[in-house]
């Protein structure tokens, strides 16, 4: 019966590992040369002629890391700068192995931890074992980390599986209360629709004595203006020659525009519409819309409005333009008649609403009662629709959004995060938003709307139209997604203008493996 083999440690595990691939290069009958990984070892033959690695070029082992370049593709220098494009292996023993670019070669820095591409001067110390143990600290930290996140996300899945299965309920339930509410609708439409033709047809007869009522007032109003406009011309005429002339207006101390004390030639041809003389029937059409708002100032049946300050009328050059004074007073004329409109509705035009002043019969009256609560009713049962597909369109948008694998990021969806720097407040609603506010308390900037995750890896994610910077771009922000205990915002930076990082840690991202590191250096050995 064999003895059993006792269990060792991991750490002394890969410490023997180590020790054995140290061994078994020392004793190795062909050298590897500088700057060659252990896996391309049996390329680089000694007792054969070197074929560069693309195939192009044979050439003698001996010009291998000979400081010149021979290979196009540079596999004959692995151990020096000679070619730009070459690489350097850095074997790291105890660390995690790595390539270097070949320019950084003896160039006086220490790039590999073993210190094996400052060969020439030798100054670089080898600090792959504290490197390693360290490693190994931060991977076996990752992993007490990934375990506990992985319990968390757990519960997240769970609960983000359990919210889209019951916003599919909802949405069944919303889609046939939809059906139901669109039936009453379109009753409550129908029943609108035949109180309305009643009330129509019972007002109809009310709208023809209105317009009747509008046409005879009118009419009377336009009697009385052209009353108002011959008896102003037979006192105008003075000769009563059946004609007035500019000399008779001259005499009238009214048309004085300027207020110097008598009436210009230019100022009575003003009222007369550059004429020298008008008939009666000119005077009624041309003149009196002109004449009427200085007789009624003159006589203080009107008062044109006056900016702040201003007592006196201006004077105005007569030239040929409407002077300032006029332009008031008949913008007062204007603002005169809007208000006499407002006091009397009955004026305006048709409509299909009842008119207030208007005194309905008893049946017509309980007509338009009833169409009033039928339209209040179609109204509510409208809104009633509307508010309806409004939830179903959330709930849709809701169940076409990407939450990862097993629905894990779904409990972040209504959730918001801050940052806070020495300046402003970030904050971060995943699916949401992304926003910028200042510690003052101003209103927030918008750093982007949520988009989409920027990679099938579920490590970052978008949002872009975000408010516009100062003659720039619209803002966006990508957000990098690692695994964490607890969902926090853990940093923030704006690497280019308008561009914004942020950091956000959730144990819905603590699914992947995060011993990477070991798992390079076991591949390596």
């Amino acid at each position: 019966m064999m003895p059993s083999i006792p269990k060792l440690p991991a750490k002394s595990y890969v410490l023997c590992i180590l020790l054995i691939v140290v061994c078994e290069i020392s004793t190795s009958e062909v050298p590897r040369p500088r700057g060659v990984p252990l896996s391309h070892n049996p390329l680089y033959n000694p007792a054969k002629d070197f074929v560069c690695l693309d195939n192009s070029l044979s050439i003698p082992f001996s010009q291998v890391n000979d400081d010149y370049c021979d290979c196009p593709d540079a596999s004959d220098e692995p151990g020096t700068s000679a070619c730009i494009h070459g690489t350097f292996f850095c074997m790291n023993v105890g660390h995690t192995s790595t390539y270097i670019s070949s320019s950084r070669v003896n160039d006086g820095i220490c790039d590999c931890c073993d210190g094996t591409d400052e060969y020439v001067k030798g100054k670089c110390a080898n600090n792959c074992q504290e490197l390693g143990q360290s490693a190994m600290k931060e991977a076996a930290r990752q992993s007490e980390l990934l375990k506990a996140g992985k319990q968390i996300r757990a519960s997240m899945c769970e609960m983000g599986i359990k919210l889209k299965a019951e916003k599919k309920d909802k949405l069944v339930i919303f889609a046939a209360q939809k059906i139901e509410a669109e039936k009453i609708m379109r009753e409550k439409e129908q029943i609108k629709k035949n109180i309305e033709e009643l009330e129509s047809a019972a007002l109809e007869q009310y709208r023809q004595i209105e317009e009747e009522n509008k046409r005879i007032k009118q009419e009377e109003e336009n009697k009385k203006n052209r009353q108002e406009a011959e008896d102003t011309f037979v006192r105008f005429d003075s000769n009563k020659d059946g004609i007035v002339e500019v000399s008779e207006l001259q005499s009238l101390h009214t048309f004085d525009r300027d207020r110097n004390g008598e009436v210009t030639v230019e100022e009575a041809k003003y009222f007369l519409n550059s004429k020298d003389s008008m008939s009666l029937e000119d005077f009624v059409v041309e003149a009196w819309p002109a004449m009427k708002p200085f007789l009624m100032l003159d006589e203080g049946l009107y008062k044109p409005p006056q900016p702040a300050g201003v007592g006196e009328v201006e004077e105005v050059p007569i030239n040929g333009e409407e002077p300032t004074t006029e332009a008031e007073f008949e913008e007062g004329v204007n603002e005169e008649e809007d208000e006499e409109d407002e006091e009397h509705p009955e004026e305006e035009e048709e409509h299909e609403e009842t008119n207030p002043e208007v005194t309905y019969d008893e049946e017509t009256q309980n007509l338009i009662e009833k169409a009033t609560a039928a339209r209040s009713e179609f109204t509510e049962a409208d809104q009633s629709v509307r508010d309806i597909q409004s939830e179903i369109t959330k709930i849709e948008e809701y169940l076409n959004k990407d939450f990862g694998p097993d629905e894990a990021f779904a409990p972040l969806e209504g959730e918001c995060f801050d940052y806070m720097d020495y300046e402003y407040i970030y904050r971060l609603c995943p699916f949401d938003k992304a926003t910028q506010q200042q510690k003052s308390g101003s209103s927030d900037t918008r750093l982007g709307s949520w988009s989409k995750w920027s990679n099938q890896n579920y490590d970052a994610m978008l949002y872009d139209r975000g408010q516009s910077c100062w003659n720039g771009p619209q803002r966006s922000t990508t957000v990098a997604i690692s695994c964490g205990s607890e969902n926090k915002l853990t940093s923030v930076s704006e690497p280019n203008r308008c561009e914004y990082h942020f950091t956000f840690e959730t144990p819905a991202a603590c699914y992947k493996a995060t011993t990477e590191g070991i798992k390079d250096i076991h591949d390596e050995l």
